[in-house]
């Protein structure tokens, strides 16, 4: 605890002085871009990853990068959606899953969980992905099933997330896009989905088009 104590003083020293205007305008309120949805993995740094600013991100966090399907249940997951969707108007949603996801690894071995019987349960939401795998993977070495689990993963998420109200009022209207990326913890690269093609390919070759837009100083929604 010592180290986190000094790092916030050395946040107040060094790093909130340079960004002071910033923090100043957010406390005023905020505008996120993207409702960023990801796994609860201490490997996961979304700020860096993304290289966004605080106030960019409205972020959603558990284990395995989880969005359960719309219920009467409420739940903590469903209203940080709700609120992200229908008052923050967020225009991009992306859920990213990652490798070496201790989550996954649980879902794909689900009589390893018995003794954690919450984590079992949360990870049900990930069966349908599992099955998949066993459907389509048959043949795979261990490794390219589980890159296929955490693809099927985040397209069966992105599924889930469709059924949420204020989600598919806001896809109706066409001013929300879904994302769904898949981040290498070693390498640092990631994938992205590009539904049209159903298959998942590098950022920079399925953005291609948004970010040369974005150079240019167009609009790169």
């Amino acid at each position: 605890m010592p180290r986190f104590a000094a790092g916030v003083v050395k946040f107040q020293n060094e790093v909130y002085p340079q960004k002071k205007e910033l923090f100043e305008q957010l406390s005023k309120g905020q505008a996120p871009e993207a409702l960023f949805i990801t796994c609860s993995d201490s490997r996961i740094e979304t700020a860096m990853i993304t290289q966004t600013e605080p106030g960019d991100l409205f972020i959603v966090r558990n284990a395995g990068n989880i969005v359960p399907p719309h219920t009467s249940h409420t739940g903590g997951v469903t209203a940080a959606i709700e609120f992200a969707v229908a008052a923050l108007n967020v225009p991009h949603i992306v859920i990213c899953g990652h490798t070496e996801c201790g989550a996954m690894k649980g879902a794909m071995n689900p009589e390893g969980l018995d003794a954690l019987p919450h984590v079992k349960e949360w990870l049900g939401y990930a069966k349908a992905a599992v099955e998949v795998v066993g459907a389509k993977g048959e043949g795979l070495s261990d490794e390219a099933r589980m890159k296929m689990l955490l693809e099927q993963n985040v397209v069966l998420q992105l599924q889930h997330l469709k059924t949420h109200p204020k989600v598919a009022m806001r896809l109706a209207t066409g001013d929300l896009q879904l994302h769904g990326w898949v981040y290498d913890i070693k390498t640092g690269g990631v994938d992205a989905f590009d539904e049209g093609k159903n298959e998942f390919m590098p950022v920079d070759q399925r953005y291609a088009a948004e970010m040369a837009k974005l150079a240019t100083g167009g609009c790169a929604a």
